[in-house]
């Protein structure tokens, strides 16, 4: 109870209502993902005028998300707070490790709970590990009807050799890619796109040019009648906020194609190694 009465969550929406709600709560420690956290940092900067530092923050955790490179660095100076990564089991979401900025590996609750599989077959790995691509997955032990299962979770670690633990994921593999936090699924985005007549072909391009993720879905048509017809992109839209939470941008490609061909993904981030497993590299 005096944790509960000690936390706040005030959702996903407005930077100027998580300063004030931090503000507020005297809040010592803030869970939220890298670019959320960045982004965060940027707005006090340059759009409320605030110093970072007033807000006394102590630990920053963050999850749910690839970082980029340099971002527990700089918000541990901006901040003068510690700064550490959760990794939440997908399935569950519950936080079942943690790690360092210095450290190479995960540190789990409790042993048993992660481990690594080849993206071909489904077999824990030994450690130390061996160089190469690999999945996380889960093993959640301590569940009635779960125990004994392995769990992929569509991460992955490239590994350089000699690992004895897990690493914290850089990468996504499979039929689900990560945007903003959020899990996107490419095979319910082909079934919704399937509905809509006329869509031959499609390509999701994820960018961060930023402090956050964008995702735009690049739609070719197979005739011209319906490349400048509001109505139809306006559905796709609507297709993709039954979706998903996260903001998709429909870009609708001038050039038609009759050829139809499976939707694409292009991660500009580099963090997507594909969806056939097989194939990733």
């Amino acid at each position: 109870a005096g944790v509960a009465e000690a936390a706040a969550s005030v959702g996903p929406r407005g930077r100027m209502r998580l300063h004030s709600a931090l503000e507020s709560v005297e809040a010592t420690t803030l869970i939220t993902t890298p670019t959320g956290a960045m982004d965060f940092l940027a707005r006090l900067h340059l759009e409320f005028l605030l110093d970072p530092l007033d807000l006394e923050l102590e630990h920053i955790l963050l999850v749910g998300e690839v970082p980029s490179p340099n971002t527990y660095r700089q918000l541990a100076d901006e901040f003068e707070a510690s700064v550490r990564e959760l990794y939440a089991d997908p399935y569950f979401g519950v936080a079942i490790a943690q790690r360092g900025p210095s450290d190479a590996v995960l540190a789990p609750v409790r042993e048993g709970l992660l481990g690594l599989a080849p993206f071909d077959k489904d077999v824990l790995l030994d450690a130390p590990y061996s160089e190469g691509l690999a999945e996380v997955v889960v093993t959640p032990s301590w569940h009635s009807s779960l125990d004994g299962t392995t769990l992929r979770t569509g991460q992955a670690v490239r590994l350089g050799g000699g690992e004895a633990g897990v690493p914290a994921p850089a990468h996504t593999v499979g039929e689900h890619v990560l945007v903003r936090g959020r899990w996107l699924s490419l095979p319910k985005v082909t079934a919704a796109l399937t509905r809509i007549d006329g869509v031959s072909q499609w390509d999701l391009r994820i960018s961060r040019e930023g402090t956050l993720d964008a995702a735009k879905l690049h739609i070719t048509f197979n005739r011209d009648t319906l490349v400048k017809n509001p109505m139809w992109k306006s559905r796709i839209a609507q297709a993709l906020y039954a979706l998903t939470p996260v903001s998709i941008e429909v870009v609708i490609e001038e050039q038609v194609s009759e050829e139809r061909r499976p939707g694409t993904v292009t991660d500009l981030r580099g963090h997507h190694l594909g969806q056939d497993r097989t194939q990733a590299s």
